[in-house]
């Protein structure tokens, strides 16, 4: 199956289109009406179609906006993917879409920086920040198993490889295809595709080594915008006890999610989609 059919099958019918953000192309989904709420996505190969399987659901009440963060999924490298690089393209790209103060929800390895850059004032100005299983927010040690399949998968992206990291990233792997077995198979090839591209092997490599540093809390208690914390009960990759500390510490609101790992937006879409709407505040 060639490159473009596996991606169309991903983006699962949705809006796409390319737009230049500070000489960057980046490729944007972009579905619905009402309050803005951007899409950050995790430290995966395919970028912003990891959304998929929630932005409809969402889109009937907000404006969602799901960019492909450079050098990831479709959208162009930059020389250097850090918090710094990330808030300014964040920036650039509410005023080419025409966001104001968005909901913006951040995943993982990328939300690490997205969280860093907003902290630091160099991100862009939004309503409330949503954090979703972000390593940097607490004390965080990558797992010796993760850094093993991760590894083993940079260098070889193959199906089977990429199913040994998706059996540890979810909590049940087989029930998430279930759902929908033609998505997931376009999603999962589509990623591995990506995975043996040049560039995104760069932006993945940086990404684990700059994005699992603990952000102090100093810097978190920064942090002007209403933030939230969304955690898979049962994430291995990213435990619950990272955000347990960060809610803690910072005294932010942790909504857990039942029936899933790493990724709940995959495994309870639908949970996830509530989860979302009972932390975020109303616009006003």
């Amino acid at each position: 199956m060639s490159t473009s059919v596996v991606r169309e099958r991903a983006v699962a019918g949705l809006p796409v289109r390319a737009v230049e953000v500070g000489g960057t192309t980046t490729s944007v989904v972009e579905l619905g009406s009402g309050d803005p709420l951007v899409l950050l996505h995790g430290g995966i190969e395919c970028g912003g179609v990891t959304w998929a399987p929630v932005v409809r659901g969402l889109a009937t009440t907000h404006r969602v906006v799901v960019p492909d963060v450079p050098g990831l999924g479709e959208s162009a490298p930059v020389e250097n993917l850090d918090a710094g690089s990330l808030g300014r393209w964040l920036v650039r790209l509410m005023a080419v879409t025409g966001l104001d103060h968005p909901v913006l929800v951040v995943h993982s390895l990328v939300g690490s920086l997205a969280v860093r850059a907003v902290a630091a004032g160099v991100g862009p100005a939004v309503r409330q920040l949503v954090v979703c299983a972000v390593p940097a927010v607490g004390p965080y040690r990558m797992p010796v198993k993760l850094r093993y399949l991760a590894v083993r998968f940079a260098i070889r992206p193959t199906a089977a490889n990429a199913e040994r990291f998706d059996r540890f990233a979810f909590l049940d792997r087989d029930a998430v295809r279930a759902r929908d077995p033609e998505w997931y198979d376009a999603w999962a090839a589509y990623t591995q595709e990506r995975a043996g591209t040049p560039h995104v092997k760069r932006t993945m490599s940086k990404l684990i080594g700059s994005a699992t540093r603990r952000i102090p809390d100093v810097e978190l208690a920064a942090l002007s915008a209403p933030t939230a914390l969304l955690w898979g009960r049962d994430d291995r990759m990213v435990p619950l006890s990272v955000g347990e500390t960060a809610a803690r510490n910072q005294g932010w609101p942790l909504h857990v999610i039942d029936d899933s790992a790493h990724a709940p937006h995959l495994e309870q879409p639908e949970r996830f989609i509530q989860a979302l709407r009972d932390v975020m505040s109303p616009a006003g």
